[in-house]
């Protein structure tokens, strides 16, 4: 494990910026970062932007030099990198774009809730996981599901993480109030009722059989699991950053407990195109990651 700095040579803001990463893992950055007094503001998904003032600084504090080229390569083979179309910007141009799309009529709160997911404290529960979701949901949905179905299920996905403290149960209620506010001027009440309902199915994700949209929504939220090896650590990484203010013996007990009740499950995925392509993968990690925890 360590963590590296290039050169700094990326103007902006008057100065010039080195880039500071981790080789190993999220947690790893963020726990060097804070103990070095770097804001987590400077944080851009996989490196921190630090001044050139602090260069000679961070390096007598640990972070090895690098060429800009190296620390590039050090990062892909980590697999913690964050590729262009997931980086902030862009990312969040695609998110308003999908929310313009489904709910023209308000893009004020799309943007509230882009806001939202782009809180600072966030290191899993970000834009990139909302990306995510609503892709897999692109995939999951059938030509059989409806427009209104399919309305419900991706509003659910836009709130099913809109308020997150890291208090399980709490968040997804929260969540859900949101929604109930929110959705209740622009949507007819059996579509924002349906998206509460949602919402909360998020904090068991247990549906109920032929829960048609339930299903939908809670394999798109667990799709992450079936991630290849390195996009899964990648995973367990920025969960344990959201977590960081834990001791490692508490997480780990909290975890274990986690994956022990993802493992027991009846059924990982509940439609059958997610179990073809994400439950191998993600029985194979789930079980390696709590070996870890063992």
């Amino acid at each position: 494990m360590a963590i590296y700095i290039d050169p700094p040579m990326w103007p902006a803001h008057g100065t010039e910026f080195s880039h500071l990463i981790s080789d190993t893992s999220v947690a790893e950055l963020h726990c060097f970062a804070a103990a070095v007094g770097i804001a987590r503001r400077a944080f851009d998904g996989d490196h921190y932007d630090v001044p050139a003032r602090r260069y000679l600084n961070l390096v007598g504090l640990g972070a090895r030099e690098v060429d800009c080229g190296t620390l590039t390569r050090i990062l892909i083979a980590s697999g913690l990198r964050i590729p262009a179309r997931q980086r902030a910007p862009r990312l969040r141009r695609t998110l308003l774009a999908r929310w313009g799309a489904a709910v023209p009529q308000v893009p004020g709160l799309g943007e509230s809730l882009v806001g939202r997911w782009s809180e600072v404290h966030r290191s899993y529960h970000t834009t990139s996981h909302l990306l995510e979701v609503l892709e897999a949901l692109d995939l999951l949905f059938a030509p059989s599901d409806d427009e209104a179905l399919r309305r419900c299920v991706r509003l659910a996905a836009w709130f099913h993480d809109a308020v997150y403290e890291g208090s399980a149960g709490e968040d997804e209620c929260a969540s859900a109030e949101l929604a109930a506010e929110q959705l209740a001027p622009i949507l007819p009440a059996a579509e924002v009722a349906e998206v509460v309902r949602l919402v909360l199915l998020t904090a068991s994700h247990a549906p109920n059989p032929g829960d048609r949209a339930g299903e939908l929504l809670c394999d798109a939220d667990l799709a992450v699991l079936g991630r290849p090896v390195r996009g899964y650590a990648q995973y367990v990484a920025s969960v344990r950053a959201e977590y960081a203010h834990v001791n490692d013996r508490d997480f780990a007990a909290g975890r274990a407990d986690v994956l022990r009740r993802l493992l027991a499950m009846d059924r990982l995925f509940r439609t059958a195109l997610a179990r073809q392509l994400w439950q191998e993968a993600a029985r194979t990690n789930l079980l390696s990651e709590l070996q870890d925890h063992i």
